[in-house]
Order: C-alpha cells, then structure tokens, then sequence
C-alpha cells in the first residue's frame, strides 16, 4: 500500500491542495476575477500557478479570500480588509500557540 500522502483521493482532504482555477473561485466567493487579483497585489494570498501559468486556488486561500470579501462588502477598503485578514490570522495563531505552552506547563495534580 502507497503511503498516505501519494494517494490521489487525498488531495481533497488538503486544504492547500491548488485545486480551484480562477474562475470556479470567483464564482464560489461571488466575486469577480480582479476581486481575486487585487488580493494577490495586496499580498493576502498567492496562488499557485499551473503548468500553463493559471492561477489556482486551495481551500484555505478561498476562506481567506471569503473574509475579506465580507470586510469589503461592509464597506472596508481592501487594502484595509487584506491587513485585518493577516492580523487576525496572526492573533489566531498567537492563541493557539498561547494554549499549546499553558497545556504543556500546566502542574500535575499532588500525588495521594
């Protein structure tokens, strides 16, 4: 048996897999194609680029690009909407960094 990670099906499950072009992320967002351009100029996300040199998106990317698609549509300059996006990725991994230290020095319980 093939390990875990060479197995075709498994790209589904990888988040970053780049497995959605252009235009299938723009009309899964409900956006248009330089919503997703003018993301990648404001350095919010990168996609990665086929053989042929398209744009393809991974899961992770398109929940990226789904936030600040919110933050703009209430009205946030996507400029302002890509740095919110990036400082609230940061504080998220801030906290579960915070909560991986404080379970790992959490005293053990008095010995009976």
């Amino acid at each position: 048996m093939p390990p875990r990670s060479t197995r075709p099906a498994d790209k589904f499950d990888d988040d970053d897999y780049p497995a959605y072009t252009m235009g299938r992320a723009a009309e899964m967002l409900g956006t248009t194609p330089a919503f997703l351009r003018a993301l990648g100029e404001n350095h919010l996300i990168t996609p990665l680029r086929s053989d042929g040199g398209h744009r393809r998106y991974s899961r992770y990317q398109l929940r990226i690009a789904a936030r600040a698609r919110e933050l703009v549509d209430q009205g946030t300059k996507i400029e302002d909407a890509c740095r919110i996006v990036v400082l609230e990725d940061q504080l998220e991994e801030a906290q579960r960094i915070n909560e991986e230290l404080r379970a790992d020095h959490t005293p053990a319980p008095p010995a009976a």
